[in-house]
């Protein structure tokens, strides 16, 4: 069981947010990025779930104010990476956007933020990065990828071709390194021809070659 994140250890930037409305509507709260401000990674997702009120712990950034943190994603997510060398004291840890999107046919539902989303919620992504100054910037899936890399001009073509395939991003100072969606992870890694040990070994050699 990776270690839950403290509260303290929350980062708001802003006391409230008011720039999309659909979000405001939809959201328990603000999912606000949460780990050391000195760590080595920045690790990003898309936008949090609608979570688990009733989980013990582990209800997910909607609930909890802090991303990464549902029992199937946010343990998943940082589960790897502690298998990997980099554990909680390690990693920041955020979302591309910070409130859960809802489905409008239903509400506990999640659909992908929209381009006018991840606009808004850009200025928030870029601070964390520039504040953490991270060795690298790990992002978990297609759409987390690609909001990272387009605050440098940069369009993610074949998603799959781009994992563990560092990209120098010298407008970041850092550099981006695409991982799996910890929900798809288990259909997509025998897809590239990695076992689970072999992708936990790529992941640190990686990380480690930065």
């Amino acid at each position: 069981m990776p270690e839950f994140p403290d509260a303290d250890e929350r980062n708001p930037l802003a006391e409230d947010c008011q720039r999309c409305p659909a979000l405001v509507d939809g959201r328990e709260c603000i999912s606000w990025g949460n780990g050391p401000r000195s760590a080595d990674l920045v690790v990003v997702g898309e936008a949090p779930g609608y979570g688990d009120p009733d989980a013990d712990r582990w209800q997910g950034g909607n609930w909890t104010g802090m991303a990464y943190t549902s029992r199937h994603s946010g343990r998943r997510i940082r589960g790897l990476l502690a298998e990997a060398g980099y554990g909680h004291e390690d990693c920041y840890v955020t979302n591309a956007v910070k409130c859960f999107p809802p489905d409008p046919d239903d509400p506990t539902t999640n659909r992908e933020p929209t381009a006018e989303e991840r606009v808004n919620c850009r200025p928030y992504l870029r601070e964390e990065i520039e504040t953490v100054a991270p060795r690298a910037v790990v992002t978990t899936g297609k759409h987390a990828t690609q909001s990272v890399l387009s605050m440098v001009d940069r369009e993610v073509d074949g998603f799959l071709d781009t994992v563990l395939d560092p990209v120098p991003c010298p407008a970041l100072s850092t550099t981006v390194l695409p991982l799996l969606h910890p929900s798809y992870q288990e259909v997509w890694r025998s897809r590239l021809g990695y076992t689970r040990e072999e992708y936990v070994d790529a992941i640190g050699h990686a990380i480690g070659e930065l």
